[in-house]
Order: structure tokens, then C-alpha cells, then sequence
């Protein structure tokens, strides 16, 4: 399963390790660790040399209860980061935006995926999409930040984020996305439960009947809090195991704080697959 990612191609039917860069002030793990330029490239590299394929740029927190920030603070934050990256390192930039103008400048400068959490839901972000040529992940989000976490309800969580990314997936291709240039996403953490977490980790192998590759990022996330009991420091290896289900179950790609100890997960997730 290729997918050319603003000239780089990689086989999808592969795991993929993306590593998470956020460049804000008051994301839930690493917030204000780098949001200066410099530490965001030194970070970068670092991820790179871990084995990431990918590194999703953020300049808006999306945790519960985030407030949403100015286009032009998301462009001054992001903006200087991919292009920095796209010059001097051999990767896949992901930015993580849902914003319009956010996703035209940053394709402009070299990203190779638009992560849009928001599922191009947002005025225009279709259109940009559409023209910007690069691949899209979206994903289910039941409301939004500040408020998704306030009392999700589903009646089946499954059926449900399926059928949203499907009426997402066919919005974007009537823009003009097109059809081999979508990845989805099912949303963790984004307007669920634990409960609803836990259903769709373990059913997460029926959402491959829609045809595209899966992203899923788990990284950290209070639901693996809410299962071990552990702080956001200590969550290391209820990540991993996470992260090794979801690839068994078919993620192609893995959104992750730690790169080197989920690349080596993803190896013996590798060797399983081919002895089966």
C-alpha cells in the first residue's frame, strides 16, 4: 500500500512510527518543551535518528479543555519548524492543523500530511486539501476540544466512528481529495470514554473495511491513565502495549511521544507478522 507523501513514498502495509512534536506552550506531555525553533529541530532529529517516519508538527493543543488559538499564532508557531525540518531533514512532516490557511502554507513549505483532527470540517479546509495535492488523515472527533470531553455518548462507538469517517471521506473526494490519498484515524481520546477507547482498540481491525490506511495515537493518554493508574510520565509502557495491539489490528501508522521504544516494538510486531 504506497502513498506518496510530497515525494516520499512509503508502504503503508508497513507500521510506520510518527513522532509527535508539539511546538505549544500547553499540550498535555511535552507542552512549552519546544516551542522555540532550535529545540523543535533538535527534537526532530532526534526522532528521526529513533527510526520515526514521520513528525506531526502542532502548533494548537487539542487536550480536553483547550482553547483554540489565532491563525496567525498557529503560522508564527508551525511555520518556521516544517520549514526548518523540510530543509535539513529526510522525513515526512505531518502537521497537525485544522486550520485553512495553516494546511496551504505549510504544503507550501514542505509538509507531506495534513493531520487535521477536526476531520476537514472546518470552512474551506476540503478546497485546501483538495489542492494542496498531499495526503490527509482524518478523524473522529465527537464536538470539539474544549468541551468533547464534557459527556460523549455513543449508542455503538464503532458503527458510529465509521460512519462519520465515511461521510468525512466522501465530503473530502467530492472537494477532490483524492481517494488513495486519505488515512483515517479513529480518534482516541477525542470525545470518549475509557470505555469507548477500550471498544474501538479492540475492534480496530474492522475499520480496514473501509479501504484506507489507519493512523492511531494512544501516546500517553489518560486513558491508559484511567487503566494503570499512572501519571503521564510513567505511562511508557501501557503506551507500548497499546500501540503493539493497534498494529497487530492493522495501524499502519503509529502516533507516538517515544519514538525509539515503540520502533522496536513495531520490529517484533513486524517478525510476528511474517512468521504468521
Amino acid at each position: 500500500m504506497e502513498m506518496n507523501f510530497a515525494g516520499r513514498q512509503l508502504d503503508l502495509s508497513k507500521n510506520h512510527v510518527m513522532g509527535i512534536l508539539n511546538v505549544t506552550p500547553d499540550s498535555f506531555s511535552d507542552g512549552g518543551h519546544f516551542n522555540r525553533p532550535e529545540a523543535a529541530l533538535l527534537r526532530a532529529r532526534e526522532m528521526v535518528r529513533d527510526g520515526a517516519s514521520f513528525i506531526d508538527v502542532g502548533g494548537e493543543s487539542t487536550r480536553p479543555g483547550a482553547s483554540p488559538v489565532s491563525t496567525q499564532e498557529e503560522l508564527d508557531r508551525v511555520c518556521p519548524v516544517v520549514e526548518a525540518i523540510s530543509r535539513e531533514l529526510d522525513t515526512v512532516i505531518s502537521v497537525d492543523t485544522s486550520n485553512p490557511e495553516v494546511m496551504a502554507e505549510t504544503a507550501r513549505l514542505g509538509a507531506g500530511l495534513i493531520n487535521d483532527v477536526r476531520a476537514l470540517q472546518r470552512e474551506g479546509a476540503c478546497k485546501v486539501a483538495a489542492e494542496a495535492g498531499i495526503p490527509v488523515c482524518i478523524m473522529h472527533i465527537q464536538g470539539e476540544p474544549d468541551h468533547m470531553q464534557d459527556d460523549p455518548r455513543y449508542r455503538n462507538v464503532h458503527r458510529e466512528v465509521s460512519l462519520f469517517l465515511t461521510e468525512r471521506m466522501r465530503e473530502a473526494e467530492r472537494a477532490g481529495v483524492l481517494p488513495e490519498n486519505i488515512i483515517l484515524d479513529p480518534g482516541f481520546g477525542f470525545g470518549k470514554t475509557v470505555e469507548h477507547n477500550v471498544q474501538l482498540l479492540a475492534t480496530l481491525e474492522q475499520l480496514r473495511i473501509l479501504g484506507h490506511p489507519i493512523l492511531v495515537g494512544v501516546s500517553r493518554k489518560s486513558m491508559l491513565g484511567a487503566i494503570t493508574g499512572r501519571e503521564v510520565s510513567e505511562r511508557l509502557p501501557a503506551s507500548l502495549a497499546a500501540a503493539t495491539i493497534a498494529a497487530m489490528k492493522g495501524a499502519g501508522i503509529l502516533r507516538v511521544h517515544d519514538v525509539r521504544e515503540t520502533v522496536d516494538a513495531m520490529k517484533v510486531v513486524a517478525a510476528v507478522k511474517e512468521a504468521i
